[in-house]
């Protein structure tokens, strides 16, 4: 159905050729064709570094990182690979090594004799950054694609001779000025940015390919993937090639984990992706028990042999819309569906647990008592009759599908009903019988609720899985947050820290939300440096980036305003900005 998974109401999971990294039997390891997903991470200090190289990758390798990429900014430091992985070799470890590499296609050349796999961002291997608006010819095009074709072929030729593999590895934020001319800061320009570079591999026969679609949305994250998905089976199977996951610059703490288990996890959950990274900006080794743990969790969102009726769907998986419904009132004077912002529900018990231990200043507050709700529970294997319109409308506990495709099934009746019933999502439908730990029930309920919320559904949310309420009502605005469907405090978008970050990545997001995480609605992003592009910052209402050893630029949308600023005084220089354009309150 559309091409990107074999079913949203079944999980299959897609077939994608094998790409060995290394030599399995020395190591290495096997992307896709049917072997388990593949967890890998990245090492965070400078290149040059031979020792700390060395040893921040023992320590990812400890912790289980099957794969560990290096950043290799110049032909200097791709060159020192050679010394990196010489030394890894001599005590013993064997972990495939990946070339991180932008801007510069000789460093790509280097790396290459030295690593098992190079990752190349298409819009920046062979472009500079222009911001150019220009119109082109077909003519004009193709002489662009010529010219990517010379700069980038000669990789693909060492590639192909040393038995390499390669990640084309797109980003939202760094896309081509030729395709942002042409296809716009979208999903499709995402996928058509990495395609160019594939056919291009296509005509030398080189297959060893891997291919991402990052942002820093998850909502944006899941659209790529999913067309990527759709365009490759619709070239024919041999495109058949696997897929690495990952939501880039999620951030730290509850909220990179959260928007990692939404943007992954709706992933794994329709069955694609051969190999992840949750990117965190923290200690890498941090990451590699998140990705355990989310892919533990898949299981119990797919575990379904039941036939489900071919009824199509109810939104468009490449492009995000809400689902339509009727506005609902609710007692205390609130209003469910329709326009109206999604809600959050919790049963009686814990909405006054919850209500007894606030502050009436309180941002997050639980909004309706479910036992209070005009709600309608059906089952949605099951025929059912065309529900009240003055009611919510619920998948019922105990339904034999697992709660993605069981929300999507309801969605797609309501709809062949022309029914404009507000939904109420459930991260589960069967209670645990012992309760979760709070960081399973953060990525089982992100990945669930998440997934809806990008497919456009849902109206009002209710987290089960985590058994503290007030834990549960955080975490239920936490998701909606992550997912861009509700903002109720600073957003940060921010990367991980490597080899090319200009200043200490945790220190400085530490001193920057202590200034700001009381603004509400305001998107902040922390860049280490301009890799990851200036389009990520067009996500965000200001952003920080590191533009030199010590020195800061600001940014308002994606536009740098605020240049070489010392990075001691760069904080307060960003709330100045912030007023400046009438964002700052008083904490």
């Amino acid at each position: 159905m559309n091409g990107w998974t074999a079913s949203p109401y079944h999980y299959q999971r897609r077939s994608s050729r094998p790409v060995a990294v290394g030599n399995p039997v020395l190591g290495g390891v096997v992307i896709g064709g049917g072997h388990p997903v593949v967890v890998q991470s990245m090492i965070t200090c400078d290149t040059m570094d031979t020792a700390a190289c060395v040893r921040e990758t023992l320590d990812l390798v400890h912790a289980g990182s099957q794969i560990v990429r290096i950043t290799a900014p110049t032909v200097k430091d791709a060159a020192n690979l050679n010394n990196i992985a010489a030394e890894l070799r001599t005590q013993g470890c064997h972990v495939p090594l990946v070339a991180d590499i932008h801007f510069k296609p000789e460093a790509a050349l280097e790396a290459a004799q030295w690593v098992e796999k190079v990752r190349i961002n298409p819009g920046n291997f062979a472009d500079s950054k222009k911001f150019a608006v220009k119109d082109y010819t077909d003519a004009e095009y193709a002489g662009e694609l010529a010219r990517l074709e010379e700069r980038f072929s000669p990789l693909i030729k060492s590639c192909q001779q040393l038995g390499r593999a390669l990640r084309i590895g797109t980003n939202h934020g760094s896309l081509s000025d030729r395709i942002m001319n042409r296809f716009g800061d979208t999903p499709a320009g995402m996928v058509e940015s990495a395609l160019e570079f594939a056919r291009i591999a296509r005509q030398y026969d080189f297959h060893n390919l891997v291919f991402s679609m990052k942002a820093s949305s998850p909502k944006i994250t899941i659209q790529a993937y999913r067309l990527l998905a759709a365009r490759l089976a619709a070239l024919g199977s041999d495109w058949n090639y696997p897929l690495h996951l990952g939501v880039t610059e999620a951030g730290e703490g509850e909220d990179g984990r959260i928007k990692s288990a939404i943007g992954i996890g709706a992933l794994l959950a329709d069955g694609l992706g051969d190999t992840i990274r949750v990117s965190l900006t923290e200690d890498s080794p941090h990451e590699i028990p998140v990705c355990r743990e989310l892919l533990s969790q898949i299981p119990f969102l797919v575990n379904s042999s039941v036939p489900v009726p071919d009824i199509p769907l109810a939104f468009d998986p490449f492009s995000y819309q809400r689902r339509p419904s009727s506005e609902l009132k609710l007692a205390g004077g609130l209003s469910c569906g329709g326009a109206q912002t999604i809600r959050v529900i919790m049963p009686r018990t814990g909405y006054h647990q919850v209500l007894a231990r606030m502050r009436s200043t309180d941002k997050i507050r639980p909004e309706a008592v479910l036992e209070e709700l005009p709600l309608i529970e059906v089952d949605p294997l099951r025929d059912f009759n065309f529900p009240s319109p003055s009611h919510l409308i619920t998948v019922q506990d105990n339904t034999a599908l697992p709660p993605i495709p069981a929300f999507r099934l309801l969605a797609s009746k309501l709809a062949r009903m022309n029914a404009r019933n507000p939904i109420l999502l459930k991260d589960c439908l069967l209670i645990p019988s012992q309760p979760l730990e709070s960081r399973m029930a953060l990525l089982r309920a992100s990945a669930v609720i998440g997934a809806l919320l990008a497919d456009g559904i849902g109206d009002a949310v209710w987290i089960r899985n985590e058994a503290n309420p007030e834990q549960a009502l955080r975490l239920s605005y936490n998701i909606l947050q992550a997912a861009g469907c509700r903002s109720f405090k600073t957003d940060y978008v921010a990367c991980p820290s490597c080899g090319r970050t200009l200043f200490h990545l945790q220190t400085v997001i530490a001193r920057i939300k202590q200034r700001t995480q009381h603004l509400e609605g305001v998107r902040i992003a922390i860049m280490g440096c301009i890799v990851n592009g200036p389009g990520e910052m067009a996500d965000a209402d200001f952003g920080y980036v590191g533009g030199a050893p010590g020195k800061v630029n600001l940014y308002v949308g994606k536009k740098p305003v605020k240049f070489n600023i010392p990075e001691a005084e760069s904080v307060d220089r960003l709330v100045d900005l912030i007023r400046e354009h009438g964002r700052w309150t008083e904490p």
